[in-house]
């Protein structure tokens, strides 16, 4: 891979003059100041911080193809760093479920002011936007990549959404997700069928012969569940919380709202590097792949993870159009209108369990404003 060309000559003197006050309630200055006018290094932390929401898997690529297949792996603090090209900016990726103890990332960016950037999916900025505002800048996917699998044997009725509830049978789910509320809100599963008690692991699913439905990304387990769990071994079936019409932006990369006219020097360079990140890594996966199997392999108790499976899931991303252009052309861009629908809809469900939505709308929790038109797949 070609790093050289990423460092993007546009910022302007006064932007690295803006650089230079702190973020996040940190005392060390953005930028610095000897580094050549227009580099990364001027108006940048000299390490970029990315909290992510889950394990290393290729679903959250475009950060770990920021470093490439060179860094190192931090067991303890579960992190994977290394430098940003040839930048002299290190970035540092975080693992997140379990290693901030399941708490959201939109909590953990308030609680370690050292993180720059988290991944923040739209509904989950919805809900916590009045004690942990977050505003998106990059978005990896266009679609949500989340849907519930199950034995397609055990449960040959089911084709839609529709036929879900009917089973009665369990919905098994991580803590905190926003999306069994809505499916909840739209009758299209009992409240008495969720069941929070998933841990990424396929044990449970094991367990239960299949005889539930369990949450998962339609570019990660499928494949995982039948040719790398030994014991399971065999297909499932799906529906997707995108046809359930639940349509969040789920890798959205995000700053805390107040630090983003500090940190937007830096954002301006950064961004763009995310957005050709992702462009390189679908057109050649392999290298960064094969270090998301060294950090499994390093950190432990994540979900499988194989060659295979990580090929399958760029296949699977790009064939179902979870990586695509935005509406407006460019790579990694948000649909504002879309943002306000699913405010809409978040509203309503956060109401029905008695939660007080503060009036927002979609510019308050994206922007486009630092994306590249010029990127594109």
């Amino acid at each position: 891979m070609t790093y050289t060309r990423w460092t993007r000559i546009t910022a302007t003197t006064a932007l690295a003059a803006l650089a230079l006050t702190g973020c996040g309630g940190s005392e060390e200055a953005i930028g610095d100041p000897d580094a050549p006018e227009g580099s990364l290094a001027a108006v940048c932390p000299s390490t970029v911080v990315i909290q992510t929401d889950w394990y290393a898997t290729p679903e959250r690529s475009p950060a770990y193809n920021l470093i490439g297949p060179d860094g190192e792996i931090d067991v303890d603090k579960g992190a994977y760093v290394g430098e940003i090209g040839d930048t002299g900016v290190t970035a540092e990726i975080r693992l997140g479920g379990p290693f901030i103890g399941g708490q959201p990332v939109t909590a953990q960016l308030y609680t370690d002011d050292t993180i720059d950037l988290g991944v923040v999916a739209t509904d989950i900025a919805i809900r916590d936007y009045e004690k942990f505002p977050t505003r998106g800048v990059f978005t990896m996917m266009q679609k949500s990549p989340f849907m519930v699998m199950f034995d397609p044997a055990k449960f040959p009725e089911v084709k839609t959404w529709d036929d879900l509830k009917a089973t009665g049978a369990p919905v098994l789910h991580a803590q905190g997700v926003s999306w069994v509320d809505y499916l909840v809100h739209e009758g299209l599963v009992d409240e008495k069928q969720l069941d929070g008690s998933f841990d990424g692991s396929p044990s449970r699913f094991v367990a239960d012969d299949g005889a539930l439905f369990q949450q998962g990304y339609v570019s990660n387990e499928p494949y995982r569940w039948e040719h790398d769990v030994a014991e399971w071994a065999k297909p499932t079936a799906h529906l997707t919380l995108d046809d359930a019409g639940y349509q969040v932006y789920q890798q959205a990369y995000a700053v805390r709202a107040d630090d983003e006219e500090t940190l937007s020097p830096c954002l301006t360079e950064l961004v763009p590097l995310l957005q050709q990140s992702e462009i390189d890594y679908l057109k050649d996966p392999k290298p960064v792949n094969d270090t998301l199997i060294e950090i499994a392999d390093a950190i432990k108790d994540g979900p499988p993870i194989t060659p295979g499976g990580n090929e399958n899931s760029v296949k699977v991303q790009v064939e179902t159009g979870l990586v695509a252009n935005g509406p407006d052309g460019a790579y990694g861009s948000f649909d504002v209108a879309r943002v306000d629908s699913v405010i809409e809809k978040m509203t309503a469900v956060l109401k029905d369990g008695g939660k007080e939505v503060p009036e927002i709308t979609g510019d308050d929790l994206v922007t486009n404003d630092y994306i590249d038109p010029e990127i594109k797949r």
